[in-house]
């Protein structure tokens, strides 16, 4: 199995906080580079080395303050980068008072726009949950009786790959009733309200904190033959932009999807309740299993009943129904 080294420049206020971002999409093994360490080493009178060759101190000198860590050089990697630039994107807008930094990505030993096209070769069709069979846009439509999503991620997270997309449709597959209204929180590709799409939903609402995941899902839906009289994208956070929450609010979705982050996900248990209908269904994904307890808390403490809870690899969806 090939890595591929990724770095993100952060700045020395910003590497705890990014470190637990990093940390909530999955990755554990971070190497954490601050320039005040080595500065400090040099600087400490009862430090144990008599001599620092120069090379050694013009080489930490020039290092960047960051944190360094490997994806697998395959489809999954793929999907984890774009879900962790999604979501430095996401806590760059909402940490605007402290100084994180440029948080750009720099990827060693290959040229990122190489490695956004290379990943095509890994992604064939595959099945999802009973009754979904997912179709990358560029293969050949296979023979089956499952029902067919076709999908081009483009540079937006979705392609169904990554556990957390499937735990969520898994979900989907079992709850979305016929003619349901749908609203897809953080809604990437639109794989998932896609498939809700699909499996019977009558309408959807989709939006993201991306602007160009409007024109990707868009374009998803229309590869799957869906009318735009019944599918809808916008974009935006949903947290903290008043007249996106206002334009959901009172649609009393029966269904409502989020496959983001633990911390986004407790933070939406106090706005969903406004979109959904008593006895609605919450789905939610993107929960490291770490993090568990603390979205069943918030679920608990949001009016929400546990209907089921999937896990695969390290990674958790919870099904739940608001009672109010």
């Amino acid at each position: 199995m090939e890595w591929i080294e990724v770095f993100v420049s952060v700045s020395p206020m910003g590497l705890e906080p990014i470190e637990g971002v990093l940390y909530q999409c999955g990755l554990t093994g971070l190497m954490i580079h601050d320039e005040r360490d080595f500065q400090e080493f040099l600087e400490n009178p009862e430090r144990d080395w008599d001599y620092v060759a120069d090379e050694l101190v013009e080489e930490k000198e020039g290092q960047t303050t960051g944190i360094t860590f490997f994806l697998r050089d395959n489809l999954y990697g793929r999907e984890q980068l774009i879900q962790i630039k999604d979501a430095l994107q996401n806590v760059k807008k909402q940490e605007q008072e402290i100084d994180l930094g440029s948080l750009e990505i720099t990827m060693k030993n290959i040229a990122e726009e190489d490695w956004a096209n290379n990943w095509k070769k890994y992604f064939k069709p595959f099945p999802v949950g009973e009754r979904l069979l997912i179709q990358p846009s560029w293969e050949d439509t296979p023979k089956t009786d499952r029902v067919i999503l076709k999908i081009d991620p483009g540079h937006i997270f979705g392609t169904g790959t990554h556990e957390t997309t499937q735990l969520c449709m898994e979900l989907i597959e079992k709850y979305t009733q016929d003619k349901d209204m749908v609203l897809d929180i953080g809604c990437g590709s639109g794989i998932l309200s896609i498939a809700s799409l699909l499996l019977g939903a009558g309408e959807a609402d989709a939006v993201d904190i991306d602007p160009n995941a409007i024109e990707i899902a868009y374009e998803n839906s229309d590869r799957n033959h869906i009318d735009r009289s019944t599918y809808h994208v916008a974009a935006g956070n949903i947290l903290e932009d008043e007249e996106l929450h206002t334009k959901y609010s009172g649609k009393t979705y029966r269904l409502v999807v989020a496959n983001i982050v633990a911390d986004v996900i407790i933070a939406l248990t106090k706005k969903v309740p406004d979109y959904i209908q008593d006895g609605g269904t919450f789905l939610c994904s993107g929960i490291i299993t770490e993090r568990k307890d603390d979205v069943l808390t918030a679920l608990k403490n949001g009016g929400f009943r546990v209907l089921d809870i999937l896990e695969k690899g390290s990674w958790v969806a919870i099904a739940s129904t608001y009672e109010g």
